[in-house]
């Protein structure tokens, strides 16, 4: 038997057409004990996610996490649900159709569409679905600024093991990282100079925070650049926004297990940071295209809970970028530079075509 799928149906005369898919990490289908440990498997499953012997690890898993950690996330994931669904895959869900809106605009005529890396819809879905309406050339857009083995790679390898089961097989590119794009940085630039037009500026005794999810600090010595990445934006964004070493940190949150991670550990740094007369503490996470579980719980709520205990005055959250302009026109620049070469625009009648981006980029911002 072969170990290829059967292709679809070839339509004579048909038009080779080209599709964009933003790819996010994933999420349960609900905010449940278990659907989230569904999610967790396929997650925490990825040889590339966790580098533990194979054996150990699935006693680990199956044995102790996937009894516990289910219970514990999906009360959670329950205070950060949103009336429709998963903030991740909501706000995943608007960015895409705005990208499909903006560039619509600029006369691009391409499929915009998203998957995610774990849970639906599937990666190899998408890829799927577009092949058999189409699609020939495939932009493949990870949405993590900074590149990692574990985020980015895990992507590539997905849409790789769907290649290798395709016969008649597309154009494919990927992006692989964003983590000093002009526009990217930009845009989060402008966001905390919004936010601090409506709460003042930082004073003498506060501090910016630029948090990032953390890795095993084993992932650094191995050769992964995501730890150089993640302060390279910090840095950037630093300079931006005219602040000096003292005002600011770069640290890493979501630490799991006892293993080391990469350092300096969030939680601690705001603990600390309230202990030692911090009036103000302004936080934000840029290696995030979209508020999630871990900006919206563990930094908003769990966050602030430890600065304002160890005796912080007052604390901020500055959302991730979402369906902000400024980011929308960043990612669209974005994606139009590695759309190069490949036709996509569509002439036949621009006014019909202006009239669909123009609606499409309506949805997005008010959806």
């Amino acid at each position: 038997m072969s170990r290829l799928v059967p292709e679809p149906a070839y339509r004579h005369g048909s038009r080779m057409s080209t599709a964009v898919i933003l790819v996010n990490l994933g999420t349960p289908e609900a905010a449940s004990a278990p659907a989230l440990k569904r999610y967790l498997k396929q997650f925490l499953s990825d040889p590339r996610v966790v580098e533990i012997p194979k054996p150990i690890w699935w006693l680990i898993l199956n044995g102790i996490i996937l009894n516990i950690r289910p219970k514990k996330s999906a009360a959670k994931y329950a205070s950060v649900w949103m009336p429709e669904g998963s903030p991740l895959r909501v706000h995943t869900e608007r960015q895409t159709k705005m990208l499909s809106g903006y560039l619509g605009e600029r006369g691009h005529h391409v499929t915009v569409t998203m998957a995610m890396r774990y849970g639906a819809p599937s990666v190899s879905d998408v890829l799927s679905t577009l092949k058999a309406s189409g699609a020939r050339r495939l932009l493949i857009v990870p949405m993590y600024p900074q590149y990692s083995s574990s985020t980015t790679a895990t992507v590539i390898d997905e849409a790789a093991r769907w290649l290798l089961k395709t016969r008649n097989q597309p154009e494919m590119r990927f992006i692989r990282n964003y983590h000093d794009d002009p526009g990217y940085l930009a845009a989060l630039e402008k966001s905390v100079r919004k936010h601090w037009q409506a709460n003042g500026s930082l004073g003498s005794r506060d501090k910016l925070v630029i948090s990032f999810h953390g890795l095993p600090k084993r992932s650094l010595d191995l050769g992964d650049p995501y730890f150089c990445e993640c302060q390279k934006t910090g840095r950037l964004l630093a300079e931006r926004l005219g602040l000096n070493a003292d005002q600011y940190r770069v640290c890493f949150q979501s630490r799991f297990g006892k293993a080391e991670w990469l350092q300096p550990y969030t939680a601690p740094t705001l603990i600390q940071l309230g202990a030692e007369g911090t009036e103000r503490l302004d936080i934000i996470c840029p290696g995030f295209a979209a508020d999630c579980l871990e900006t919206l719980e563990e930094i908003a709520i769990e966050g602030k809970h430890d600065f304002i205990t160890a005796g912080g005055k007052t604390y901020h959250y500055i959302p991730a970028l979402n369906e902000d302009e400024a980011w929308i026109t960043a990612l669209t620049d974005l994606v139009e530079r590695h759309l190069g070469g490949w036709p996509s625009r569509q002439v036949d009648d621009p006014q019909a075509l202006a009239a669909t981006a123009s609606n499409a980029k309506r949805l997005g911002a008010v959806d």
